[in-house]
């Protein structure tokens, strides 16, 4: 298949858009991969090609993160290890498991979780930097990274959402390490679904690298906006995450 311009014009705005909402809130993947099926990608073509760029601006969002000093590796190295079994596994999953069993998944999944991040108790407006590694934080971490990290290779979207909200309500940790943790981990699963599409040559490479500098400026500005507001813009955009993914759900 040939890059087209229609193909940019489509791919572009749309993949900015989603870097910008996926350096905030996660779910970017709600925007990313229909993009690439509205440029005229066959499926697994749009799949591959979309953790191809969803890789890229990951990375970036990572690295701004790490270097602002919010990750700490006792947790980090340990979940995204986690992170790689569990994607490398629900990605083998997947290729024998009808779709229509994760939706039925995900209706149960999604009140849940806009439960949990309505209930200003469970999930509090907490914009504290520290990260204490204790032996709980590692346990909810380490496990949070396993059965999330196979969720997104098994399906995918609104995986950096669930990993917040982990993060955020189980861990205890504010929202900028809880953010700046759920990218090391969603990183760390893009980089694993990637290499599966890759060897099955479902990637188109041009595409996915124009798409991959339009995904990165936008979680660029995404995450300077969430490392200066924290809660109070983090918070909304996962409860507008989690509406898109109950529409799309609702809608296929």
């Amino acid at each position: 298949m040939q890059l087209t311009l229609k193909m940019l014009l489509i791919v572009c705005p749309l993949l900015f858009l989603t870097g910008f909402v996926d350096s905030i809130a996660g779910g970017g993947g709600l925007i990313s991969l229909p993009a690439y099926v509205l440029a005229g990608l066959p499926i697994h073509t749009a799949i591959g090609t979309n953790k191809l760029s969803s890789a890229c601006g990951t990375t970036l969002t990572t690295v701004r993160f790490i270097r602002r000093g919010l990750v700490n590796w006792k947790l980090g190295i340990p979940g995204a290890a986690a992170a790689l079994v569990g994607s490398a596994l629900g990605s083998r999953l997947s290729l024998v498991t009808d779709e229509r069993v994760m939706r039925t998944i995900l209706f149960i999944i999604l009140p849940l979780a806009a439960f949990v991040v309505l209930n200003r108790r469970l999930f509090p407006e907490n914009d504290s930097e520290t990260v204490t590694a204790d032996r709980r934080t590692l346990l909810v971490c380490v496990t949070a990274a396993l059965t999330i990290g196979f969720y997104d290779g098994f399906y995918g979207p609104g995986t950096g959402t669930f990993l917040i909200i982990a993060f955020s309500v189980f861990a205890r940790l504010g929202v900028k390490p809880a953010n700046a943790h759920a990218k090391v981990i969603n990183l760390t699963t893009n980089l694993t679904s990637l290499v599966v599409f890759l060897r099955g040559g479902t990637v188109l490479v041009s595409l996915g690298l124009v798409g991959a500098a339009c995904n990165m400026l936008g979680n660029w500005v995404g995450s300077g906006l969430a490392l200066e507001k924290g809660a109070k813009i983090t918070r909304p955009i996962i409860l507008a995450v989690l509406l898109l993914l109950f529409i799309k759900l609702l809608t296929e």
